[in-house]
């Protein structure tokens, strides 16, 4: 008898896993980051690229960190809802254009200098913005995605909310939608912002 009792209870706890498994969301990966201080850099601005921007200064402000580029699909997708939080004025949103040039497998950015890469991605961010709109209170370039390989970016769009003190509260992969903003996002940024 012991000898199909094993096997059964081997299957048994397979199967076990393998509906665990199909039940999870792919896009939840969860953030080693999250309740550790954001880390720090200091970013081009995509409409003053003279001046830097640093997550510094927004200590005692509630914010979003979006990380977006024009090659993204799913950007597309999120831009309208983007649109709208910026119209309601709950949460100052910052962008964080990744990879824009170096991102697109249509362009050999090897082959380009880097005041070129940098006059291309300044060029194409800020056309794409001026068409679609732009939501962020200011938006920084990412250009060769070092800063988004610290925040542990693995695809574009991902959202971090970061509190008063500078911590990672939640990270969100993946697009916004109204739902994840009006549930998740926004009872979040109201218990921080308290």
């Amino acid at each position: 008898m012991n000898r199909f009792l094993w096997p059964l209870i081997g299957f048994v706890v397979l199967v076990i896993l393998l509906a665990v498994g199909l039940n999870l969301n792919p896009r939840d990966v969860p953030s080693p980051l999250v309740g550790k201080p954001a880390p720090l850099f200091s970013l081009p601005k995509l409409d003053a690229p003279e001046q830097n921007f640093s997550p510094k200064d927004m200590l005692g402000k509630v914010w979003l960190l979006n990380v977006w580029s024009t090659w993204c699909v799913s950007c597309r997708q999120e831009h309208p809802v983007l649109v709208e939080i910026a119209k309601s004025k709950t949460v100052t949103l910052i962008g964080l254009n990744y990879k824009e040039v170096r991102g697109d497998g249509g362009l050999d950015s090897d082959k380009m200098a880097p005041d070129a890469e940098k006059k291309l991605a300044l060029q194409r961010s800020n056309a794409w913005l001026k068409q679609h709109g732009n939501p962020y209170t200011l938006s920084v370039l990412d250009l060769d995605g070092r800063v988004g390989i610290d925040y542990g970016v693995y695809g574009v769009p991902e959202t971090y909310i970061i509190d008063k003190a500078g911590i990672i509260r939640m990270k969100h992969t993946g697009p916004i939608s109204p739902d994840v903003f009006s549930g998740k996002i926004l009872p979040l940024v109201a218990e921080l912002s308290k």
